[in-house]
């Protein structure tokens, strides 16, 4: 069977260092899938409003859809505590905001996390109209509009939601995907599949992995007192 292998990830109770990425692969892992590698510049160049878009964003910018290294490692995985956690832990909301930007029509990052009461700052940083139109199941969806470079808005969630999709309905292509939770354990994976979560108070833990298009994957966990323990997700492929 055809798999993803989500790397290596540290879940602490101190600090963690990855070394590398745990290589546990089946059937010729991500290469064998062909992932999509199409170029924005080139999807653009096909709508006539947006000639802009295809300008700025020629050379780099490419689906980011999935997102893997040669070995398998899979990138833009929201991974949180799912269930474990003491309801009655008292856990600060941050106060500074976490930043999601409109830059070379796309958004940046694609996949981030936010605490509930924590201030989602969103950010154009392109010379163009954008807007940014929050669909969410659980929490009063929002649609903005920043014709401006430098504008920015701020919003804040007041239910755990994972995910909250963010579309922009002048450029179909733009997409980004919040995760809402109730606590500060929850990390996205870099492009190789590495994330550390850190600080997670001793207990069992119900650990789930999200995909934008390849679903949700969950590990139980055990962390003992001063413990860093590895664990490792595999995505079937679709």
């Amino acid at each position: 069977m055809k798999a993803i292998v989500f790397g290596c990830g540290c879940i602490a109770w101190t600090t963690c260092v990855l070394a590398g990425a745990t290589q546990n692969r089946s059937g010729g892992g991500f290469n064998s899938l062909k992932p999509h590698r199409q170029k924005l510049a080139s999807f653009v160049r096909t709508r006539p409003w947006s000639s802009e878009c295809a300008r700025i964003a020629a050379g780099d910018v490419y689906d980011e859809a999935v997102v893997a290294d040669a070995a398998g490692g899979l990138g833009n995985v929201f991974v949180y505590v799912k269930e474990g956690l003491d309801p009655g832990s008292d856990l600060e909301t941050p106060v500074d905001p976490v930043v999601i930007t409109q830059s070379r029509c796309r958004f940046e990052p694609r996949v981030l996390g936010v605490q509930v009461g924590q201030p989602l700052a969103i950010m154009n940083e392109d010379q163009m109209l954008h807007n940014v139109h929050a669909k969410p199941m659980l929490n009063p969806p929002f649609n903005i509009g920043q014709p401006i470079a430098g504008m920015r808005a701020t919003r804040v969630f007041a239910q755990p939601e994972v995910m909250v999709p963010l579309t922009s309905d002048i450029r179909p292509w733009m997409a980004a995907f919040v995760g809402v939770v109730a606590h500060p354990f929850f990390a996205v994976s870099q492009s190789n599949g590495t994330f550390v979560i850190n600080g997670l108070p001793p207990g069992r833990y119900t650990i789930e992995a999200w995909h934008e298009t390849l679903g949700t994957v969950t590990e139980r966990i055990t962390i003992s007192s001063g413990q860093t323990t590895t664990i490792s997700f595999t995505f079937a492929a679709r």
